[in-house]
């Protein structure tokens, strides 16, 4: 494709560049030698402020740009400034803003939600809240590009990675409510990148320790993820990111006669970049990959083919080189070698540079630390994000007669903390479950939190030590989806699972779920069962609210919490 073919193209949706941003695009790419070019297909993750580390990365490479990690407030800001000084063209800034502007700002940023927990609304209008929050607190710190929305639909239950980060199970809600998001986010002036393409939620692993697989036919996958890609690239979406996640109908029907041990993930595959979402879905702007530090990634091929291999395959942009130095140099040397020609590296190029020209990067300016705190974590936001939370939680399972609780008519309340906590340890005081525990208790009951007791066998303690001192039994579970790890299951305590639930027939019981909802599948006998599908302080204000009948349950599960499984109703 020639320069003057690529330019008419920027004219065209999602860029739609006008003369003097086009005009932007063609200066800089003739400023450009073959080191800077390059240096433009990569994107780094920043965790750190550190002037010297940012600059070993400039003595080796002018990156595209930075995907930030949690940081304060101030120090995001100071980051930001910071690299406005370094590069000759002017960077992109991105982050994982899913759940709002927490992920990006972590002291002051608002977390609305996860994507289940706003679809849980059955209200379109949370999506597009949730996309003008991680929009407009995104860009109150100097950043322009969403790492967001995720597109992924919780087709598998025992996923250990979408889960409560998509909107569900439902296509339809998952097409809506991206669609939504993309077009309030955008209205912000950050990117939206519309992910994981070709659609994570089939398999029951994770892309992040290997390669995974969209099982769907051709046909099914278009009716479904397909329909997601297709209104969010109407929507608008400038960038698409690429997932390690094979799809191999969609392979072997751009290619007949395929081998199977020539199906590659999609970060690595013309077909599905090229001839799937290029060509059927008609995709016009930036790819990017997912992170590269993958193992999805890696294990396909060897890194020296890989990394420059993603770019001839169709992808515009690498997110996350393992190694900065090695990996430059990979890619200069794809590009010595052909591998990438260098009519693939100017059209990836033009992109990336007609990504920065529509969303201006060259005219912003750094906000100051008063603009960022009238946005980021401000009243509005936080009164969604409450209001968010009291239209999803879910009432799945009740007992008669449970609710509402009270310290009147049930004032002894045992507390099971089923948690997963980077300590590592049983319970956190300080996290989701023991926020759970203390306003539990600022409602007047008396609450113990359950230790497991060590004994064999005729040596535990009886039932009436249960029985007769509690008049309540409630189950606190916060075991959140997170990348590197093959289940979202429960780990029960020892010895012979201590804090599993068998007093429910004597003492009423209620099982929280403050993430996963999918928990009755390991407690299915019990009879009342509650998901929040996040963890935040302001969903576990919405909780008590809920469970002392301050607030009615309004949430509509937006997947099948029963599993699948018949006992799960009993």
């Amino acid at each position: 494709m020639t320069h003057e073919q690529m330019y008419e193209k920027l004219r065209a949706k999602p860029f739609s560049l006008d003369d003097g941003q086009l005009q932007w695009v063609k200066d800089t790419l003739a400023s450009m030698d073959l080191k800077a070019k390059v240096g433009q297909l990569l994107c780094l993750a920043a965790r750190s402020e550190q002037e010297d580390w940012v600059n070993g990365v400039f003595g080796t490479c002018e990156p595209a740009g930075f995907m930030y990690r949690p940081m304060p407030l101030e120090a995001t800001l100071r980051f930001t400034e910071m690299l406005s000084k370094k590069p000759k063209i002017p960077m992109l800034i991105a982050a994982d803003v899913e759940r709002g502007g927490y992920p990006l700002v972590n002291d002051c940023g608002t977390e609305m939600g996860t994507p289940m927990e706003v679809a849980a609304t059955g209200d379109v209008e949370y999506a597009r809240r949730l996309g003008e929050i991680c929009g407009a607190e995104c860009a109150a710190v100097g950043g322009n590009w969403a790492f967001s929305p995720i597109i992924d639909i919780d087709f598998n239950y025992r996923s250990p990675i979408t889960n409560v980060r998509t909107f569900g199970s439902d296509p339809a809600t998952v097409r809506d409510f991206g669609r939504a998001f993309v077009e309030a986010v955008q209205a912000h002036g950050c990117a939206a990148s519309i992910k994981h393409f070709p659609g994570d939620g089939r398999d029951d692993r994770d892309q992040h320790i290997t390669i995974t697989v969209n099982d769907m036919d051709a046909d099914a996958w278009m009716e479904t993820y397909g329909a997601a890609y297709k209104a969010g690239i109407e929507a608008g979406a400038m960038t698409v990111m690429i997932g390690h996640i094979m799809q191999p109908a969609w392979e072997r029907r751009l290619r007949p006669g395929i081998r199977d041990d020539e199906l590659l993930p999609a970060s690595l595959s013309p077909q599905l970049m090229q001839g799937l979402l290029r060509g059927e879905l008609g995709f016009n702007g930036l790819i990017v990959t997912d992170a590269t530090t993958m193992v999805g990634f890696n294990a396909a091929m060897p890194r020296r083919k890989s990394v420059p291999g993603c770019i001839a395959a169709g992808a515009d942009m690498l997110l996350f080189p393992k190694n900065l130095q090695e990996d430059f140099g990979f890619m200069m040397k794809g590009v010595e070698d052909g591998v990438i020609t260098a009519e693939r590296l100017d059209e990836a190029v033009i992109r990336i540079l007609g990504l920065k020209a529509a969303l201006r990067v060259y005219e912003r300016k750094i906000p100051t630390l008063e603009e960022a705190r009238a946005v980021v974590g401000c009243e509005k936001h936080r009164a969604w994000a409450h209001d968010c939370a009291d239209h999803a939680i879910t009432l799945v399972k009740e007992q008669p007669g449970v609710l509402p609780i009270s310290p009147e008519k049930t004032p002894r309340v045992l507390v099971y903390p089923i948690e997963k906590n980077e300590t590592g340890a049983a319970y956190n005081p300080d996290g989701p479950c023991g926020d759970f525990v203390r306003k539990l208790s600022a409602e007047g009951f008396q609450v113990e939190v359950f230790t497991p007791t060590m004994g064999t066998e005729g040596r535990l303690l009886p039932v009436s030590a249960f029985v007769d001192k509690y008049d309540l039994m409630i189950y606190a579970a916060y075991i959140p989806t997170k990348s590197n790890q093959t289940v979202t299951r429960i780990d029960w305590a020892a010895p012979v699972g201590a804090n599993c639930p068998i007093y429910f027939h004597d003492v009423p019981t209620i099982f929280v779920s403050l993430e996963n909802p999918y928990h009755l599948q390991d407690v299915p006998r019990i009879k009342t069962y509650i998901n929040a599908y996040c963890s935040s302080p302001q969903t576990v204000d919405a909780v008590i609210e809920k469970l002392t009948g301050k607030r009615p349950f309004l949430g509509v599960s937006p997947v099948d919490p029963f599993c699948g499984r018949w006992d799960t109703h009993l």
